[in-house]
């Protein structure tokens, strides 16, 4: 039976395949885990998709708190493809002193982009205006948590190389226990998220509103709490810590609650606020806080470990009857807990429930891809997923963040109105849609590719 290992030298995902002995038999040479790609490809274009017509279409976007949208199972499927991704490129960097080396480095790279893309410079490249003012800016954001949960989880895999019981077969539960300092520190993240979040008390608060466009600017409210243990809008510990750590004025502006019912009667569509709304509803809030990231390793944990399945165990089937039951497990765990009323579903927590539920579906949909393109060979249909999957980052910058928008109507005729796009008298485009950014950079970097 083939075995597949991890070939990662230079930090590419690709499969060796190491056949019996044979004398005349010549070395295969390795390919890429194009399910992988595909799998980050779809997770990309997902992204822009929910991020560009999720006003419109709000059943795709984020849900307003509670639940699990389309957009809601974005974030913890890029953290479960890095984790997956961390198993196999870790696997053939022996030297340990090198692999810190490179995580630190990539984890920095992360931080960068984070920064520069979502904590304010670039804030509105439709409107060619960029600039920050540091008072202001967000610290965190999507490419900050992966970051983290990269950091802390490839650390793990680093260290706990010498932990590992070299003569236990990989099979059935064994794998649990091989790799065990994983799931020791995932029961330690979990324990320090119930602690805070049901532990924390959290008082009474105030703010003042700091966005210029809204009506309500420089108004101050104040937010009546006085509890512990909640999990509601106002006041629940993720948004207390976040607010004492890294200060209100670096949260994000616009949290999805805002579409609430309690906030809009257009819910669950943006809109007026209420004229009852409550005061919390006018405050920001850090979806990706720190509290919440830190839960987010878990995401990140379970991805390792299908990592390390797709490594370890022998051939097709193996592997399948390891991912699909452990992934239908979770989901089910997840809704049963989020529809009994135990732990609410909710990204912008990042609790338990919805932790199950996303990386349970994240591993039937990888198991899907597997299935489709590594076994049965059906590739084709997914070319266009797996390039944008192979140059991910470069997608997310162009394409995602409005770079690529940017640059587009940053060329104009006498008025910054009359771009290639927009002009005064006619507008193709009233916003240039991040999904038509995404097809120009497909077509642009295939040429030069």
């Amino acid at each position: 039976m083939a075995e597949i290992k991890a070939d990662t030298a230079t930090h590419h995902h690709h499969l060796n395949v190491s056949e019996p002995d044979i004398s005349d038999h010549k070395p295969s040479k390795p390919k890429r885990v194009a399910s992988l790609d595909i799998f980050r490809g779809l997770t990309v274009s997902l992204m822009i998709l929910v991020d560009d017509a999720g006003g419109e279409w709000p059943v795709i976007g984020h849900a307003p708190w509670n639940g699990c949208n389309l957009a809601d199972f974005v974030m913890p499927f890029f953290l479960f493809i890095v984790g997956m991704a961390i198993a196999l490129s870790l696997k053939r960097i022996p030297d340990q002193l090198l692999a810190v080396k490179r995580v630190i480095l990539r984890t920095l790279k992360l931080l960068f982009w984070g920064l520069l893309l979502q904590g304010g410079f670039s804030h509105a490249p439709d409107e060619l205006t960029y600039g920050v003012d540091m008072k202001e800016i967000r610290w965190c954001g999507i490419l900050q948590r992966i970051a983290l949960a990269y950091l802390v989880v490839a650390l793990i895999e680093i260290f706990s190389r010498g932990a590992q019981t070299k003569n236990m077969a990989p099979s059935g539960f064994s794998i649990f226990k091989l790799y065990y300092w994983h799931w020791l520190v995932a029961a330690c993240v979990l324990t320090i998220y119930f602690a805070v979040i049901y532990g924390t008390y959290v008082p009474d608060w105030q703010f003042t509103v700091l966005d210029r466009k809204s009506i309500d600017y420089g108004k101050s409210f104040t937010v009546a709490c006085g509890v512990r243990g909640q999990l509601d809008p106002p006041c629940n510990a993720v948004g207390y810590i976040d607010r004492e750590v890294l200060g209100i004025n670096h949260m994000y502006p616009r949290p999805a609650w805002k579409r609430s019912k309690a906030c809009t009667e257009n819910s669950p569509y943006a809109g007026p606020f209420r004229h009852d709304a409550p005061s919390w509803c006018h405050a920001p809030f850090e979806p990706e806080g720190i509290v919440s990231s830190i839960s987010a390793i878990l995401s990140t944990i379970i991805g390792v470990h299908f990592g390390h399945v797709l490594i370890q165990m022998k051939g097709h089937p193996a592997r399948l009857k390891h991912w699909i039951p452990a992934g239908c497990a979770l989901l089910v765990l997840g809704i049963i807990l989020h529809f009994t009323h135990a732990i609410p579903s909710n990204k912008q927590l990042y609790t338990f429930s919805y932790v199950c539920i996303t990386s349970g579906a994240a591993a039937l949909v990888f198991s899907a891809f597997y299935i489709l393109v590594d076994i049965w060979g059906i590739k084709y249909l997914f070319l266009p997923l797996e390039w944008i999957g192979m140059n991910a980052m470069l997608v997310y910058v162009m394409a995602a963040e409005g770079i690529f928008a940017g640059f587009i109507n940053g060329w104009y005729y006498e008025d910054p109105h009359n771009t290639l796009v927009c002009s005064n008298s006619i507008c193709f485009c009233l916003h240039f849609s991040n999904v038509i950014s995404m097809i120009f950079v497909l077509i642009i970097f295939s040429f030069i590719v």
